[in-house]
């Protein structure tokens, strides 16, 4: 019955925009940084472009359930927040750690 609850009220939309936020911010960072850049655009940037921000959204999601959908009164909620936002930033590095692996670029 508990299981039920839970997942009766996740909405899409909120997934999506939590999804979206989650993946925004490294997104943003990344194309600041390539733009800004005195070399020109190689097809090598692609995979941090597409996998970095990918991790952000896996994270901006498990931060929304964690936050808002499984614990959402009290130091729960605070707990919750704290250690989905510490997840957030590892997930990035994870994600940044496997895409400059695959390019050859982590030295």
């Amino acid at each position: 019955m508990e299981n039920h609850q839970l997942s009766k009220g996740i909405k899409p939309k909120n997934l999506l925009l939590a999804a979206l936020l989650g993946a925004f911010l490294p997104f943003a960072v990344l194309v600041l940084i390539i733009l800004t850049k005195e070399d020109v655009f190689e097809t090598w940037m692609l995979f941090p472009l597409t996998i970095i921000p990918a991790g952000g959204a896996f994270g901006g999601v498990f931060f929304y359930q964690m936050g808002f959908q499984w614990f959402s009164v009290g130091a729960k909620k605070l707990i919750a927040v704290i250690f989905s936002t510490v997840l957030y930033f590892v997930l990035l590095w994870m994600s940044a750690v496997l895409v400059f692996a695959i390019t050859g670029h982590w030295d």
